[in-house]
């Protein structure tokens, strides 16, 4: 039985770890509210991508730090990652097979998916929302998915992530 080494497991770090810092990077009020799911939009290609590498727990862990360094709820974040990856690793023979379009598509209906899991345990909180905002970094994140998909494929094939 011929077991094939993965290696790569440094790019994928990285590109949390970009993902993260983008999350977190100061902008002005008015951009921010329109700023992608940066981690949401690396899972989603790491489990489409690598789906026996990046899974579940991966982005429970993922989740946890991005909760962190939000300073909110702890698991909220991590709940709604893990969500996220399920579906995306269920579907993902699926998902590489569309035109990036149609991805975009699919990454919006799962961002919204998070973001509708954030919006209940706000509610559950008794944390107020901007409904009228609240929705806009799905859209983000939709017209955001061709740039992450191109640059993670990139990377992916230039270090020969497997």
């Amino acid at each position: 039985m011929i077991h094939k080494k993965a290696h790569g497991i440094e790019v994928i770090i990285f590109s949390f770890i970009v993902a993260l810092a983008l999350t977190v990077f100061p902008l002005p009020d008015w951009l921010a509210v329109v700023r992608p799911e940066w981690v949401t939009l690396v899972l989603i290609y790491w489990c489409m991508a690598l789906p026996n590498r990046v899974g579940v727990i991966s982005a429970w862990i993922i989740g946890l730090m991005l909760d962190v360094l939000r300073v909110g709820l702890l698991g909220q974040n991590a709940l709604a990652l893990c969500i996220i990856a399920y579906i995306t690793l269920k579907l993902y023979q699926r998902l590489r097979v569309f035109p990036l379009w149609q991805q975009a598509l699919s990454v919006f209906v799962l961002v919204a998916l998070s973001q509708m899991l954030h919006l209940w345990v706000k509610g559950i909180t008794g944390q107020s929302i901007d409904l009228m905002t609240y929705w806009l970094p799905s859209l983000s994140s939709m017209v955001a998915w061709p740039l992450v998909f191109i640059t993670l494929r990139a990377l992916r094939r230039k270090f020969k992530v497997s």
